[in-house]
């Protein structure tokens, strides 16, 4: 299995590069994201490679870092995600947006991609739920509760952040990117962030992403 390639940008389309690696030539799908970081033509660079077998073809998928790589093999696990809609999920939404949008439950987020309906979203939110909050826990952007740990809950997280969270869609906000501001502010606030702290830091970082 190839993990890994190093070699010289050849030629880029809409959804894949060809690397020279001494002289040969490999071609590897990738999202939007990562082919709009790559180099230009004739200069160096190296791809993670995730690498599906089938009967018919070998394919080589690429990615920029190990993040995009790890929700590329996680969603891909989901009933009614390929690779072209797993790339296509990572062309749209960063890793730390695909992890808002599970935690929080979000289904308009998902459905921003190509392909992805709302059934499909709601399989990818079911399905990855506990995966995601596990991820977000042990992320330094997760969540956490003042006593350091989760309470038990649908997405995994509890306490002040989740009531701050809440108030913040009650104000109009989406879950996502009220996840992702409270997430924020609570990181800066060492993770034992109040309810009255939280809401107001939270209102101020989406009002200057605003």
């Amino acid at each position: 299995m190839i993990a890994k390639l190093k070699g010289l940008v050849d030629s880029v389309g809409e959804d894949w590069v060809i690397l020279d690696v001494n002289g040969v030539g490999y071609l590897v799908f990738a999202s939007a994201k990562t082919l709009g970081k790559l180099p230009k033509v004739g200069e160096a660079t190296s791809l993670l490679i995730e690498t599906h077998v089938r009967e018919d073809h070998i394919h080589l998928y690429g990615f920029g870092d190990v993040a995009e790589r790890d929700w590329f093999k996680l969603l891909t696990t989901v009933q009614g995600v390929g690779a072209k809609v797993g790339l296509a999920i990572l062309s749209a939404l960063t890793a730390q947006d695909i992890m808002h949008a599970i935690a929080a439950q979000d289904k308009k987020v998902l459905t921003q991609a190509n392909g992805v309906g709302p059934k499909v979203a709601t399989r990818i939110l079911t399905e990855l739920k506990d995966k995601a909050g596990a991820i977000a826990l042990s992320s330094p952007e997760g969540l956490s509760t003042s006593s350091g740990h989760a309470a038990s809950s649908s997405t995994g997280f509890g306490g002040a952040p989740v009531e701050a969270v809440s108030a913040l869609v009650n104000l109009g906000y989406g879950r996502s990117e009220a996840l992702a501001a409270v997430s924020k502010v609570n990181k800066e606030l060492g993770g034992e962030g109040k309810l009255d702290d939280l809401i107001r830091l939270a209102l101020s970082e989406l009002s200057v992403l605003g």
